[in-house]
């Protein structure tokens, strides 16, 4: 409630309506399309108004949650206290315990060992000077069943209470197996798969904080899913494992506290935050036809990654600012634990530098902005909770519609999660393609001066996303999801020319009038650049002829005319007729004269509608590269 004297304070300005607002709008569209100009039509089915006021809240019901309580969207606990989580590869022990204990001695709390070998015993180096009362351990990889076993036993012996022990196994055979390798390792009835996983939930009874599934819905996100598809195909993951315990034998009560999940954070700021919101909801509201007798149940116990589709090999500072704003929406989201990669992911090897990079983003959200400190700051917006509202009601219609197809594992085989998943793919790379969506340093903006060392390779760019479990040794029986970088295209392209012993130029012909040559003058050079191509920018040229004197000087194999539009008409095909076949000529720009200057062999236009991979491309393989 306003007080006195807030309440006087309100008097003082005339309240504004939506009308208002709308003819206010209105009036500076000057009649452009409202729709068009300040709707945003989101890949996951729904549109975002340019604003919104307390009247859009209305009808959104899940505003009476309380912190804590059913249905949890906001948050599951009364406390917004996080896990900073790192992930070691175990090729040696003894290497991967200094890894580990450098990591806790820098903050971290929360440790991944990923098993290469499925026969790994050495415990005692591996979890030497490891306080298991204060770390949280997960294990994935290989021998995940035997690994649980081996330290269930080993927690047992330790005499650890029973709210000490907080272990998670990543035991998902429905998504690392099956979904990234297309072999279903479970019989038809999961006897035995879900049988093995049922003694070891039985065994562990005691320890409350013990999970041995992992529903690794990052890998959705990772193979270019829409938010909305990585939160229903993870829920209906969740469900399937849920309802396959529970044939097994096991109660809702003891099936759904062992399941964890995995979830990806991209850089869709407000749109993260919303998801893991709607994602609480959503499981909780999945579990409530069950009747659990134990609130855990419904509970969601989220394990956020920042995204690996997002990273850059090239210009590979910049994936530090992605995290960090990635950390921030899971975050200000709530989620049980966070892991940042590292800066360097993409390489596959990365170093104590960037580790400790990665985890220091955490510790500055945590003691020097005090995210820690707030639960659920994103509650009441009025754009924020209508996000929520949405992105649950498209996840919803979704998750229903595998259900009705038997379930996600029947989607699968029948191949509805790899074709919907493909489309979303294939225009996340069209609007990379054609700078709808940027991706700094990579399609836009690049680092001009780069050029791929030793840790940028072939292999390195081409390396999959998806670190499952060790490989089948079965042929894959269906389709499988396709891990991928969404710049790894435009890296691959930059990297052929890189490694071509070519230094390929583009030299910038800037005539005609002074501030638009400049303009696009910047603009040919980002293009170019994002090849990898060598450009030569220049300030002005007082005629025609220098410009061409001095990009033949140069032995530019592309010569990029920068000017006006009215300015291409005489300008176009003069350069064109004086440089021959000596070079390529390319117009920055879409002028209205294009087809006359195609009419008179001029053929080569780039402008902000490009598609700018495949230009580079055709531009390259006419260069022999």
């Amino acid at each position: 409630m306003a007080n006195k004297k807030e309440q006087r304070l309100f008097t003082e300005f005339p309240e504004v309506t939506t009308e208002h607002w709308e003819e206010v709008i209105a009036r500076d569209l000057k009649g452009a399309d409202y729709q068009k100009k300040l709707v945003w039509k989101t890949a996951e089915g729904f549109n975002v108004r340019p604003y919104y006021r307390a009247e859009d809240l209305t009808n959104l019901k899940h505003l009476d949650s309380k912190i804590g309580q059913f249905p949890y969207v906001r948050g599951t606990k009364n406390s917004n206290v996080w896990k900073i989580h790192q992930s070691i590869t175990v090729n040696c022990a003894k290497e991967a315990n200094q890894t580990a204990t450098t990591m806790v001695a820098g903050g971290t709390n929360s440790l991944t060992f990923c098993l290469k070998d499925k026969n790994f015993t050495d415990f005692d180096t591996l979890l030497n000077g490891i306080d298991l009362k204060t770390i949280e351990l997960s294990f994935s990889g290989c021998g995940l069943k035997k690994v649980a076993k081996a330290m269930i036993e080993r927690v047992t012996a330790l005499g650890l209470d029973v709210e000490e022990a907080q272990m998670s196994f990543n035991i998902d055979p429905i998504i690392n197996t099956l979904s990234l390798k297309g072999v279903y390792s479970c019989s038809e009835n999961g006897e035995k798969c879900f049988g093995a996983i049922k003694d070891l939930i039985i065994d562990s009874a005691p320890y409350k904080r013990m999970r041995f599934v992992k529903v690794n819905g990052q890998q959705f996100h990772n193979c270019g899913s829409t938010i909305v598809e990585e939160l229903a195909y993870t829920l209906a993951v969740g469900h399937e494992y849920v309802v396959k315990l529970m044939e097994a034998g096991l109660t809702v009560d003891q099936a759904a506290p062992a399941i964890s999940f995995g979830m990806a954070i991209s850089s869709n700021y407000f749109m993260e935050i919303a998801k893991l919101r709607a994602a609480r909801m959503l499981w909780a509201t999945i579990m409530q036809p069950y009747n659990p007798t134990r609130g855990c149940a419904s509970k969601m116990k989220i394990n956020a990654v920042t995204s690996q589709w997002n990273q850059t090999a090239y210009d590979t500072s910049v994936n530090m600012l992605r995290g960090t704003t990635e950390a921030m929406s899971a975050t200000i989201g709530g989620v049980h634990s966070l892991e940042v990669l590292p800066f360097d992911a993409a390489y596959g090897a990365s170093t104590d530098f960037s580790y400790r990079i990665a985890r220091n983003v955490q510790l500055l959200l945590k003691h020097e902005s005090h995210f820690d400190s707030v639960v659920d700051p994103a509650g009441g917006s009025y754009y924020i909770e209508n996000l929520t509202q949405s992105i649950a009601e498209q996840a919803w219609k979704l998750f229903k519609e595998v259900e009705e197809k038997g379930g996600y594992t029947a989607a699968f085989k029948a191949g509805f999660i790899q074709d919907t998943i493909e489309v979303s793919a294939a225009k996340k790379d069209l609007d990379i393609a054609t700078r709808r969506q940027i991706l700094l340093g990579t399609n836009q903006y690049p680092n001009f001066t780069e050029v791929a060392g030793k840790t940028v390779t072939a292999e390195s760019i081409s390396r999959g996303c998806a670190k499952t479990s060790c490989c089948s040794s079965k042929e894959a029986q269906y389709k499988t999801l396709k891990p991928y970088r969404g710049s790894m295209a435009f890296e691959e392209m930059r990297l052929s020319v890189d490694q071509s012993n070519k230094e390929p130029k583009a030299f910038m012909l800037t005539a005609g009038t002074l501030s638009m040559a400049r303009a696009r003058s910047q603009f040919a050079c980002n293009f170019f650049g994002c090849a990898g191509i060598k450009t030569l920018d220049n300030t002005f040229f007082a005629s025609i002829e220098e410009g061409i004197k001095a990009a033949l000087e140069a032995k530019a194999e592309i010569i990029v005319l920068c000017a006006a539009d009215d300015d291409y008409v005489t300008l176009a095909p003069a350069v064109k007729e004086a440089i021959g076949d000596k070079a390529i000529l390319v117009v920055a720009g879409a002028p209205a004269c294009t087809s006359e200057l195609e009419a008179q062999g001029i053929k080569n236009f780039i402008n902000v509608r490009s598609n700018v991979l495949e230009s580079l491309k055709s531009y390259l393989k006419e260069l022999g590269i």
